[in-house]
C-alpha cells in the first residue's frame, strides 16, 4: 500500500511556540523539517506502559518516526496520566490543539475515546491500531477521517507455532495471555494450529496440555505471569508462548533465571521481536522467535498514505500475511539455518492462499 500526509503550511513561528508543548513526563517529540519551512504534524496517544515498551507503545512510535525522517514531518507523543477514555481524550485534545491533526492512537483501549473524537475534531484524521470506534455497545463506526487497523494474529501465531516445533522437534509447549480477548485468542488458536501442523506434516512431535493455556486476566502482572511461567515449567514444559504484555515480561524473566541456571527453557515473544528482552548472558536469550505484527509498518503507511491523498477513511484493514503485516523475525539465533529455511517456505505458502488458518477455536487441544 502506497500511503502519505496532507501538508498543512505553518510557518516557523508558530513550530517553535509549539516545540515545548509537552513536558519530559509525559510526552515527547521529533522535529524534522527545516526552520521555516512546511512541515506536518503526527501526534501519537500512548497506551498503559512507557514509550519503549516494546510492544504497542514502542512499534506505533517507530513508525511514526520513521515517517517523521523520510517525510519530513513534526512528531509527537503524550503519554496520559491513566487509562481511561476521559484521559486519552484530554491528550487528543491537547494533540488538536497544538496543530496535531493527524494522531495515531494503539489499542483497543482507544475505541470509545476515538468515537467521539471523530466527530468532534472533523478536520483531524485518526489511525486506530488494533480497535474500531464504538460507542460503548460494540457496534464499529468507522468515520471518513478514520482508519481502523486489525492484524491477523492467527497467522502470525501459526508461524511462531511452526518455527518452534521446527526448531525444538518434541517436548511440551503452553500458552500465557493476559486479557481474553480475540487478539490474544486469536494468537493462541494461530499457535497451536502452527504445532499441530508441523506435528502432521513436518515430523515433529510437541504436544499442548489443556492445563498449559492459561489466560492470566490482565496484561500488566508482572509477578503473576512469572508464577505462571514458573508452574509450567516445574509441569515438564519446554517452551511457552507469552501473549500477555507485562505478565509475559515476568515470565520471561522467570525463563531467564533459570537459563541462567542452565535449564533448557524457551520462551515464544510477542507483538515485536522481543529477542533483546530474553538476553541473559552476553548475548545469549531465551526467546526462541517471536510472533510479530508490523505495528511500525501500519503507522509509517497510513502517514505516507495521507501525504498522497490515498489516506483510507472509513475503511477498515486488515494486516495480514499477503500484505507482510505479520510474521515472525527474519533473522533469530536462536533458530537454526534449517527452520528458518523451512518457516520462510511455509510463510510463502500462507502468503499466497495455500496454506489457510482460522481466525477461531478450531481444531486445537482437547
Amino acid at each position: 500500500m502506497k500511503k502519505g500526509i496532507v501538508v498543512l503550511a505553518v510557518c516557523a513561528l508558530v513550530l517553535s511556540l509549539l516545540a515545548g508543548c509537552g513536558s519530559k513526563e509525559n510526552g515527547g517529540s521529533e522535529g524534522s523539517g527545516d526552520a521555516g519551512s512546511a512541515s506536518f504534524k503526527v501526534g501519537m496517544v500512548t497506551d498503559a506502559g512507557t514509550i519503549d515498551d516494546k510492544s504497542f507503545n514502542q512499534g506505533t512510535w517507530e513508525g511514526i518516526k520513521k515517517a517523521a525522517e523520510e517525510l519530513k514531518l513534526d512528531s509527537k507523543y503524550l503519554k496520559p496520566n491513566g487509562t481511561t477514555e476521559a484521559e486519552y481524550t484530554k491528550e487528543i485534545g491537547n494533540l488538536f490543539d497544538a496543530g496535531y491533526k493527524f494522531i495515531v492512537t494503539p489499542g483497543f483501549k482507544f475505541e470509545t475515546a476515538i468515537f467521539k473524537s471523530q466527530d468532534k475534531y472533523k478536520d483531524a484524521k485518526f489511525v486506530l491500531i488494533d480497535g474500531a470506534p464504538h460507542n460503548g455497545d460494540g457496534k464499529a463506526v468507522v468515520n471518513d477521517n478514520t482508519v481502523s487497523i486489525f492484524f491477523a494474529e492467527h497467522e502470525s501465531g501459526f508461524m511462531a507455532g511452526v518455527a518452534t516445533a521446527l526448531q525444538l522437534k518434541e517436548g511440551e509447549a503452553g500458552f500465557i495471555g493476559g486479557m481474553e480477548i480475540p487478539p490474544v485468542q486469536k494468537y493462541n488458536w494461530g499457535f497451536q494450529q502452527g504445532v499441530n501442523y508441523a506435528n502432521e506434516n513436518l515430523g515433529t512431535k510437541i504436544s499442548i496440555k489443556k492445563e498449559n493455556v492459561i489466560y492470566e486476566g490482565s496484561f500488566d502482572n508482572v509477578a503473576g505471569g512469572g508464577q505462571l511461567a514458573a508452574q509450567m515449567f516445574d509441569r515438564g514444559v519446554n517452551v511457552i508462548f507469552c501473549a500477555a504484555g507485562g505478565v509475559g515480561v515476568g515470565a520471561i524473566n522467570e525463563a531467564k533465571t533459570r537459563a541462567a541456571g542452565g535449564k533448557d527453557v524457551w520462551i515464544v515473544g510477542v507483538d515485536v521481536d522481543q529477542y533483546a528482552d530474553g538476553v541473559y548472558k552476553d548475548d545469549k536469550s531465551i526467546i526462541l522467535t517471536s510472533a510479530m505484527k508490523k505495528i511500525d509498518h501500519a503507522a509509517f503507511d497510513m502517514i505516507k498514505a495521507e501525504q498522497e491523498g490515498k489516506f483510507p477513511g472509513g475503511q477498515t484493514l486488515v494486516f495480514d500475511a499477503k500484505n507482510d503485516g505479520v510474521g515472525i523475525p527474519v533473522e533469530n539465533p536462536n533458530l537454526s539455518a534449517d527452520t528458518t529455511t523451512k518457516a520462510d517456505e511455509l510463510f510463502q505458502k500462507l502468503k499466497a492462499g495455500e496454506i489457510t488458518v482460522a481466525g477461531e477455536q478450531g481444531s486445537l487441544i482437547k
